[in-house]
């Protein structure tokens, strides 16, 4: 029993061990890369780092390049990070507040709107794209902000995951709360919000890297430069006509793409996976 479990350990962490490898090699190479000059990384694969480090971040950060535009990845970053937490917020509020008038309120076809909810899982943004751009440009919100959030803010998958943690709330504390003649705004400021940090901070973590990583939205109704998000900037870089990539810049980019989702997630890991495995009734 004892070699069992030994080998077993040794299975399991050389398992673990290789699939930490797999994932940070390609991180570390686009890091060194992130490191040289042009010239020396059209030149050969470079595995160790250079000294052009803080001159590639700083040009990217402060100055930008050709190829995006040439405004500072900095601009973009705030861009992306404006969308992402806008993004969030507005779909956890709307989600929550969806949720709430599902389980709380007796009204006429309720069950039947939630299904209608429930089924726009089916309807992603690739698929209204065009009615929704048709929309957003009569109202006046190309290259805005608002026109970057609002169509995006909408989700049947918190909304029914919501749901569900509210039916699994014992009725007593409605109960309870009727009796300390606490009324329904009351209740779900009380209440129902405390109960759900938890699951809100899971559903943050995913929604604002969902909301970080939009590509095809951000393309199509942004055509001014200073709108240009972060994703957005990395494929420009990558696609150029008539010329190589400069790959030491584009990986320093990348890389500084990766530091909000990943500060997000790293913040948020025990709040994440305790939203995930947990409640707090």
């Amino acid at each position: 029993m004892v070699e069992n479990r030994s080998f077993q350990k040794v299975v399991t962490h050389s398992s673990l061990i290789i699939g930490v490898f797999i994932i940070i090699f390609p991180i570390y190479i686009a890091l060194v890369t992130s490191s040289h000059e042009q010239a020396e990384v059209a030149s050969t694969v470079q595995t160790w780092f250079g000294s052009a480090f803080l001159d590639n971040y700083s040009t990217i950060l402060t100055t930008g390049r050709e190829s995006t535009g040439a405004i500072p990845i900095s601009l973009m970053m705030w861009n992306s990070l404006i969308m992402a937490v806008g993004i969030t917020v507005g779909k956890i509020v709307i989600s929550i507040i969806s949720a709430y008038a599902i389980v709380y309120f007796k009204f006429p076809l309720r069950m039947f709107f939630f299904w209608i909810i429930f089924v726009t899982l089916m309807l992603p943004v690739e698929v209204r794209i065009l009615p929704t751009y048709e929309v957003v440009a009569d109202l006046g919100l190309l290259n805005s902000y608002t026109g970057l959030i609002l169509p995006l803010i909408a989700s049947a998958t918190a909304t029914f995951l919501f749901r569900q943690f509210f039916l699994t709330i014992p009725d007593e504390y409605v109960e309870a709360a009727r009796v300390d003649g606490a009324g329904p705004i009351r209740f779900f400021i009380d209440i129902l919000l405390p109960l759900s940090q938890t699951s809100i901070a899971a559903l943050s973590v995913i929604l604002f890297t969902y909301g970080w990583n939009q590509y095809l939205w951000p393309l199509l109704i942004t055509t001014e430069e200073s709108m240009t998000t972060i994703v957005m900037g990395i494929k420009r870089m990558i696609v150029v006509e008539d010329s190589v990539p400069e790959w030491n810049l584009t990986m320093a980019t990348a890389l500084l793409a990766m530091v909000p989702p990943l500060a997000v997630v790293v913040g948020m890991q025990r709040q994440f996976i305790k939203g995930l495995v947990e409640t707090e009734k």
